[in-house]
């Protein structure tokens, strides 16, 4: 069997699929955190209550854009720290009890931001919050993709981006039903349901097995076999397991011997098994999801639709949010039957013409009931194009492309990147097409149109083919191709029998 390159990983159970998949539960956490906020911003008893008395609103009050911006961004300011401390947390006491503990600091920002009556506690509270979401998408990528399989690697971290999509659909769900309250439980309500999800996924983690790959990296091999063995519903004796523990042993050895796991060490070297390459595509690929514009809908959709006229404002943001939730399960398929490569890339195509066709239409017929309609139904083929497409496979691939030794901080400089510019394009937005600031309207669209070309290309440039490779494979095949070479590589050859060619020689040089 140790010769055997296309089985370096054991047979998968059921029962080991579903263990690897309740994970992904974390997605909940992040999309409803980011999705809440959105309908929050637009009820009425919230803008009386936390807004201000002006002239030029009918109603009497108003929200200043500078506060819509802090609300809405400041989470991902949170969330920006939190993931990068979630790459020294989870090499430190491992990747399950980090996420445990992720869900406590989550709790303390909701209580806060349900103890609200002002936007200083309310920012306040969304800061800790996101301090604790960060940890959670931070870590539960690494965790994921260190103990799923890889011939359905990719759809298990795809079901991270549906949770995500799911907590959105949610948070609108909510919004929708309290937003006519004329009451505080009109936002309390709300954002109080996120306990429910904070309180779900730690208990759950409470019943998994840490991962097999942090053991080895503390090693404690013993312990990485009872966990794999777990995790793939197979017996501890099992030459499978015996044999996918050595890959993965033999692959974190060879790491070590030529690179080492501090921070400084993720920023070295750009050749083919530099780890600075690596962390670059992660850090840019998160940056880029942002950049397609996607939570301009999320965070701001309800507000944007009720300036451009469009009836039933709350309605809309349901349906695609709805569309959101429907369409991501296609990736489960796509990333599998099609690579991530090839998803990136036609989906920033497919993006970037849905928004220049929104551009064009609302600027040719600005008010008109069919730029409206052009509005929504472009809106939702975009939605249907992201969700298939950047929004599991960005996550997906920052899962796989780095080495052991430095997983948990590449991961947590790539999520911190994703949030960092959630923060920037959330503070932004609202001076981009509020009426009292740059006003642009259906213009926007020429932006994120923009950027999506600028996705595209990143994609087809620098972004690897990873599919059916485990993790071990996926750093053999980036020492010896480019992006653009990779989804033609073949396995050749195992970390094991490297490893024991390269023994054999040092013992050759001493004879």
């Amino acid at each position: 069997m140790s010769g055997d390159v296309s089985r370096v990983e054991s047979p998968v159970t059921a029962r080991g699929y579903m263990l690897c998949g309740f994970a992904a539960f974390g997605g909940i956490l992040f999309g409803y955190d980011s999705g809440y906020i959105n309908g929050v911003l637009g009820m009425d008893f919230f803008k009386r209550e936390f807004g201000h008395a002006t002239d030029l609103d009918p109603s009497g009050y108003n929200i200043h854009t500078w506060e819509k911006s802090l609300v809405t961004s400041i989470l991902s300011a949170g969330t920006f720290f939190g993931a990068l401390a979630g790459g020294n947390l989870a090499d430190w006491i491992g990747r399950r009890l980090s996420i445990i503990i992720a869900c406590g600091i989550f709790s303390v920002g909701v209580a806060l931001q349900v103890a609200s009556t002002a936007v200083g506690l309310l920012v306040g509270g969304r800061v800790i919050a996101g301090f604790g979401v960060g940890l959670v998408s931070a870590i539960v990528i690494m965790y994921m993709s260190e103990i799923a399989p890889k011939a359905i690697r990719g759809a298990i971290v795809a079901g991270y981006q549906w949770a995500i999509t799911l907590g959105l659909l949610l948070a609108a769900c909510v919004n929708q039903g309290t937003h006519k309250w004329d009451s505080y439980s009109s936002y309390r309500v709300p954002i109080a349901i996120q306990f429910v999800w904070a309180f779900i996924l730690a208990v759950g983690l409470f019943f998994l097995p840490e991962s097999p790959r942090w053991y080895v990296k503390e090693g404690r091999g013993e312990e990485a076999l009872a966990a794999l063995a777990r995790l793939r519903g197979q017996p501890i004796d099992s030459e499978y397991l015996k044999f996918e523990l050595g890959e993965i042993q033999a692959n974190y050895e060879y790491e070590r011997s030529i690179s080492e796991a501090g921070w400084i060490d993720c920023f070295k070297g750009m050749g083919p098994s530099g780890n600075l390459r690596r962390v670059l595509i992660g850090v840019f690929l998160q940056m880029f999801q942002q950049l397609t514009g996607v939570n301009f809908i999320f965070y701001y959709g309800t507000t944007f639709f009720q300036q451009s006229g469009v009836q039933n404002a709350f309605l809309i943001s349901l349906i695609t949010n709805l569309v959101n939730v429907v369409t991501t399960p296609v990736a489960f398929y796509g990333v599998e039957k099609f690579g991530r490569r090839k998803l990136l890339i036609w989906g920033a195509a497919w993006m970037l013409t849905c928004e220049f066709i929104v551009g064009a239409v609302g600027v040719a017929l600005p008010g008109s009931k069919a730029a409206s309609t052009v509005l929504v139904v472009f809106v939702c083929f975009y939605i249907f194009a992201f969700a298939t497409t950047w929004g599991p496979a960005a996550w997906i691939v920052i899962g796989e492309i780095y080495p052991l030794p430095i997983r948990a901080k590449g991961v947590a400089l790539a999520t911190a990147s994703n949030w960092l510019w959630n923060f920037v394009l959330g503070y932004v937005t609202p001076y981009l097409v509020d009426e009292g600031e740059a006003n642009l309207k259906a213009k926007v669209f020429f932006i994120w149109g923009s950027t999506c070309t600028l996705c595209l290309l990143f994609a087809y440039f620098f972004v690897p083919e990873t599919k059916g490779l485990s993790l071990e494979q996926v750093d053999k095949m980036l020492e010896e191709t480019t992006a653009r070479t990779s989804a033609k590589w073949v396995p050749h050859e195992t970390y094991v029998q490297n490893n024991e060619k390269l023994d054999h020689g040092a013992h050759g040089n001493e004879a």
